[in-house]
């Protein structure tokens, strides 16, 4: 089956075009003479002086978390630990029958600048006997009750807060639903996600992906690509099977390919976990310049062993000292990778990335979420927070994503944050590290602003020039259609 677009325009022009696809690359972009007569193999659409580009990627995802946020107790708003237990108690209220909730489940909460902290009793005294788990923003921390703590393997907590490691665990375990509900709750957010003009997902949830993801494609679910991560206690398994970064996975129809091993090395700014140089303010003892969760020479050890079986290293990093730790051993082992969120950067280490090659996996919208944070934080230290400019400027490929949950999965809203640092009607934080918006766009799109003949047909039709559109207009811009190798995954023309 052979498609022809016909009245679009590409970015940043005004001109007319009509792009030919043949089984799902593009082969014609310009003018068509129209067919005569009618060939029932070759199917014309209309995009009514649209803007034509490239399909999208979220570069960073944990999936399965995003697909069930919608269904969480929303606690974003609450500015104290006493506004969040109030939430939950009044969530609680709602349902006559408290007996009905086996657990509540929440989702974040940013308390590094609360004048409270959160406490067991808090929410002990807002929840009664109701199971809560109250998951951060940043997904590096979790508060829960006394009946959660005795159900997770956490009885005795004294606070209630658990972070890293044990926040992960019990992040994997509420996320234990039945597979037939949450594989349709991730239709629908793949759905959704299709519908925003996204083609595919770089997805890094904390499971054997593998197995999920052919579950759900075998059962219908196909409006993504997606690149599955690994980690370390998947990797002998993935090594074993002989899977290599890169690799299609057979009988998926091409949607389902290996990504990369990720391995988590330090915290994150809200839980004053990312580990640094300089000591956080206020802080003090083992860990008052953040937690290093990998020590070097175990990093180096895994990453050797992940690169020499052919699957390639993505680094979490967010403080300085741990994205220089990060980079020592991509450069002991030889390989290329990624560093996932680069939040902050020595001017040395973003010559570094240049010169080894190593993509900056970043989240442009953390920037406008954490800038109050990082103003107390990392006080005197944010003209180094975030630096795409200075990554850009120095040759580094940019990978744009959102860490869904922690921030939506919407690569228009990173771009948006990317190109304005801005959000509403504050003034843009660090201007000088903006980027523009072909430069935003390919970081969002596998490295291209614009189409190519030869290209797969991963393709989103867009109502404004995203080259001329405001920032405001970026944010919220509007998708007409999305096409997946040369098929509609979404649309409304």
């Amino acid at each position: 089956m052979s498609l022809v677009l016909r009245n679009g325009r590409l970015p940043g022009s005004d001109d007319l075009v009509d792009v030919r696809v043949d089984d799902g690359l593009i082969t014609s972009i310009g003018y068509l003479a129209p067919a005569s007569g009618h060939s029932p193999a070759t199917k014309t659409v209309d995009l009514g002086e649209r803007w034509i580009t490239p399909g999208l990627w979220d570069n960073h995802v944990h999936f399965s978390q995003w697909s069930q946020t919608a269904r969480r107790l929303d606690v974003s708003d609450a500015t104290s630990a006493r506004a969040a237990a109030d939430m939950v108690a009044a969530r609680l209220a709602a349902v006559p029958a408290a007996g009905k909730h086996d657990r509540l489940v929440g989702f974040g909460f940013r308390d590094a600048l609360w004048p409270d902290a959160p406490s067991r009793t808090l929410l002990d005294a807002a929840s009664g006997p109701v199971p809560v788990v109250l998951v951060s923003g940043d997904l590096h921390s979790c508060w829960l009750n006394s009946a959660a703590l005795a159900v997770y393997g956490f009885a005795g907590h004294q606070t209630g807060l658990l972070r890293e490691d044990d926040a992960f665990a019990v992040e994997h375990a509420i996320d234990n639903v039945p597979d037939a509900d949450l594989d349709a709750w991730a239709d629908e957010a793949a759905r959704a996600a299709a519908a925003r003009g996204v083609v595919g997902i770089v997805d890094l949830e904390m499971t054997w992906n593998l197995d999920v993801w052919r579950r759900r494609i075998d059962a219908g679910t196909d409006s993504l690509r997606v690149d599955f991560g690994l980690y370390t206690h998947h990797l002998d398994d993935a090594i074993a099977q002989g899977l290599t970064s890169g690799q299609v996975i057979d009988g998926t129809g091409g949607l389902l390919t290996v990504g990369p091993y990720k391995v988590i090395t330090d915290g994150s700014l809200n839980t004053r976990t990312a580990y640094c140089f300089d000591a956080y303010p206020g802080l003090s003892g083992d860990h008052d310049r953040g937690m290093l969760t990998v020590p070097a020479d175990e990093l180096e050890a895994l990453m050797w062993r992940a690169a020499a079986a052919g699957i390639r290293p993505a680094v979490h990093a967010i403080g300085d000292n741990a994205n220089s730790l990060a980079l020592d051993a991509f450069e002991a082992v030889g390989c290329t990778g990624s560093i996932e969120h680069a939040q902050l950067l020595t001017a040395a280490d973003v010559a570094r990335f240049a010169r080894l090659g190593i993509t900056a996996s970043v989240q442009p919208e953390h920037a406008l979420d954490d800038r109050d944070v990082a103003d107390r934080y990392w006080a005197g230290r944010t003209e180094r927070a975030f630096r795409l400019a200075d990554l850009l400027a120095a040759g580094v490929q940019l990978a744009l994503g959102s860490d869904a949950p922690v921030a939506p999965l919407d690569p228009w809203v990173a771009i948006s944050a990317a190109v304005g640092r801005s959000r509403g009607e504050r003034a843009a934080w660090h201007p000088d590290q903006a980027i523009s918006r072909q430069a935003a766009l390919a970081a969002s799109a596998r490295g291209r602003h614009g189409i190519g003949v030869g290209q797969t047909a991963d393709l989103a039709i867009c109502e404004i020039d995203p080259f001329v559109a405001s920032v405001a207009d970026l944010r919220r811009m509007p998708v007409a259609a999305t096409l997946l190798g040369g098929r509609f995954t979404h649309s409304t023309l």
